[in-house]
């Protein structure tokens, strides 16, 4: 078993921490068995002035309390009706930043697709009963250290699917992808 993150970790700047977290392994205990799977596709929100985030002008609702906790909580919603997200909050408390898992590579137990947010929630078996878990000291769910990455294996691309946030915060490079990841379909 890989080191577990702890919170100093995520309570770094959110552009580095979704940069950071590619090739980390993210861990969860299912009905006794571990379900592992390394982390390829990150997006990060960095609240009140970022208009593609829940956050958006410091907005706090019930739904969203999870992005302003101390960095290393899961803020997990669903949309559509139908599919979870995964999100982790970043920073220090109050501060409404998190950073949303794209995609994983499966490394141990995933049987199901984990090539997008909702997949991998489903993979994970993820839901509702997350939200707000600590990372740092969940039994259930964590993140570990993975293999030592060079910055030059890093691709940055535009978020996916916030257009209603507008050409400047849609277009705003801050996904981040492992180059030449063949078992996760990324979007270029």
């Amino acid at each position: 078993m890989g080191k577990k993150l702890g919170r100093e970790f995520f309570v770094r700047p959110t552009l580095e921490v979704a940069k950071d977290l590619l090739a980390k392994i993210l861990v969860r205990v299912y009905r006794g068995k571990k379900l592992a799977g390394k982390i390829v596709e990150t997006e990060a929100y960095i609240g009140p002035r970022d208009k593609a985030s829940h956050a958006y002008l410091g907005k706090r609702t019930p739904r969203n309390r999870a992005e302003f906790m101390v960095g290393g909580h899961i803020y997990i919603y669903l949309v559509y009706g139908m599919y979870w997200q995964l999100n982790i909050s970043t920073e220090e408390e109050g501060k409404p930043t998190c950073v949303l898992i794209r995609a994983l590579e499966p490394v141990e137990g995933i049987t199901q697709p984990t090539d997008g947010p909702g997949k991998l929630c489903r993979a994970l078996k993820l839901h509702r009963g997350f939200y707000g878990e600590d990372l740092c000291s969940s039994q259930r769910i964590w993140l570990e250290e993975g293999e030592k990455i060079k910055k030059s294996q890093i691709a940055r691309a535009s978020r996916i699917g916030i257009d209603y946030a507008g050409p400047y915060w849609s277009k705003i490079p801050w996904r981040f992808y492992l180059r030449g990841v063949s078992s996760a379909k990324i979007r270029h």
